[in-house]
């Protein structure tokens, strides 16, 4: 029997799909991606999260569900294994597979036993940091960059240059989480199949980042920022409402440039911890074994449309459309290259499944990469998915939870879906194809895109009579797509069901 092989999982957190060099992008600093693709994975220019934000993004692509199958559509309702719900990572340890997390959870509520879906779940401890020879350092440095309330900085999340104090590296829980993983990977002497989830926070702001990354990247090089439409006109209200709260409007290019600037540097950042990463699976002879996975969990405004930080419920492609790479083990056949084919997150698992020949006993909406990987086909889906927000009077959905009060970083956006008194919190769906991206919205006029002529998003033309056709072409497809995935048979039967010809 074959024996299955390692798998890798390498995600970052709110990196926006176009911040990488093999794409195109002169900006950017990502020669381990490159190199990645160029040798041994498929990079799709045209993969989508199912979520602008991380935990419904997050339970997607461990389920393989869209956030309508069971309701995960907020931030603050998590994986429930009580309720049937199933992940991966459980799958994979029933299945043999020795599972290494280190990084962000927003999947699991921290009253799961760990031990149901991995058997090691690292934090670095100060033991680990001295042994390292770094000191541990604060997550995105302190806040004094922050300014006076009402400032043009205080919602801004631009931090800029991480001191490391002579230091080689800012040595924050990102670095802790990879040294972690270096040294498992160094030290591991077991004979299970090994699944290594390695889940980092950047560079998902505030925007930070230590020497050399920051002054890594040539400001002048960066491509230009995409401009709001003049007074928001056929935009969702969650944008004029975030751009108003925010109160970026009278940042200057250069500015701009400085806080885009230091994001492409976490990417950077990022691209080199990958980078550590490959090469200890290399050095000790995992690596043609193994499957690896990069992605990214959503994107970032990054300036875009005047706005900084992310939305729960529009779904611009710089917050929707992520990286993702995938290289297969060397008994597998890939054909190395960019493709253009669109896909999805929940398709993920899919993969997985497939790789570790394991049938996972529950529906999914996911479809296998295999056959693109290996060059077989070249076509995947015609259209991909996204959706958020909620409906009024939903009280629970609303994230009360989170920090409403002024000085909460997160004020602009949260103030607003806490909000009964417009639309900004709508819900909302879009459907996404090739040339085209359509969005439902339940309590303010829908969005359709021509991408071929508007690549930017900034013109809506649902209302234009010439896209007529194109807009009963995405509402017939969007329909279908919610009756295919509206729900989740259980593959178990229950007991005592009658034979209505038995008396």
């Amino acid at each position: 029997m074959t024996k299955p092989p390692h798998l890798i999982f390498f995600v970052a957190d709110q990196w926006r799909s176009d911040v990488v060099g093999h794409m195109g992008n002169p900006a950017a600093i990502t020669p381990n991606l490159d190199q990645f693709v160029q040798r041994d994975a498929v990079s799709f220019r045209n993969a989508f999260s199912q979520s602008p934000i991380c935990v419904p993004s997050r339970i997607s692509f461990m389920t393989g569900w869209y956030p309508h199958v069971r309701g995960h559509r907020t931030f603050v309702h998590l994986l429930r294994a009580h309720h049937g719900e199933p992940n991966l990572l459980t799958k994979l340890k029933e299945q043999g597979y020795f599972i290494w997390w280190g990084g962000k959870n927003h999947i699991f509520p921290v009253e799961q036993a760990e031990d149901s879906y991995c058997d090691v779940r690292f934090e670095p401890s100060p033991d680990d940091y001295s042994r390292w020879g770094y000191t541990p350092r604060e997550l995105w440095g302190n806040t004094e960059w922050r300014g006076a309330p009402n400032s043009d900085t205080y919602y801004s999340f631009f931090a800029g240059l991480l001191e490391t104090s002579g230091e080689k590296i800012y040595c924050d829980s990102d670095w802790g989480y990879v040294l972690g993983a270096l040294d498992f990977i160094n030290s591991y002497d077991g004979d299970q199949p090994l699944c290594i989830y390695i889940s980092i926070l950047y560079p998902h702001p505030p925007y930070a980042v230590e020497e050399p990354w920051h002054s890594l990247v040539d400001r002048t090089t960066l491509p230009p920022r995409v401009m709001n439409p003049d007074d928001w006109v056929g935009k969702p209200s969650m944008l004029a409402g975030l751009s108003e709260r925010q109160n970026l409007q009278e940042w200057s290019e250069e500015r701009w440039n400085e806080l885009r600037g230091t994001y492409y540097g976490m990417c950077a950042r990022v691209d080199h911890q990958f980078g550590l990463v490959v090469r200890a699976l290399e050095e000790r002879g995992f690596y043609d074994d193994s499957s690896v996975f990069f992605f990214a969990d959503h994107g970032d405004f990054t300036g875009d449309y005047g706005l900084v930080e992310k939305t729960q419920n529009t779904f611009e492609d710089c917050l929707t459309r992520v990286p993702f790479a995938v290289k297969l083990p060397s008994t597998w056949q890939v054909n190395p290259r960019v493709s253009d084919a669109l896909v999805e997150l929940v398709d993920f698992p899919a993969t997985v499944y497939e790789l570790a020949g394991i049938k996972p006993g529950y529906s999914h909406f996911g479809k296998s990469l295999v056959p693109l990987l290996n060059g077989d086909v070249d076509f995947h889906r015609d259209a991909v998915f996204a959706e958020g927000g909620r409906l009024y009077g939903e009280m629970h959905a609303m994230e009360i939870s989170a920090n409403v009060k002024t000085e909460g970083l997160y004020w602009p956006k949260v103030s607003l879906q806490t909000r009964e008194d417009g639309p900004y919190h709508t819900k909302a769906a879009m459907c996404r194809m090739a040339d085209s991206k359509y969005v439902h919205r339940l309590y303010e006029p829908d969005e359709l895109y021509d991408l071929r002529a508007d690549p930017n998003e900034v013109h809506n033309v649902a209302e234009d009579s010439n896209y007529t056709t194109l807009l009963l072409q995405h509402k017939e497809r969007m329909l279908k797509w919610y009756i295919e995935t509206s729900d989740v048979v259980p593959f178990d039967e229950d007991s005592g069901v009658l034979d209505p010809l038995t008396p």
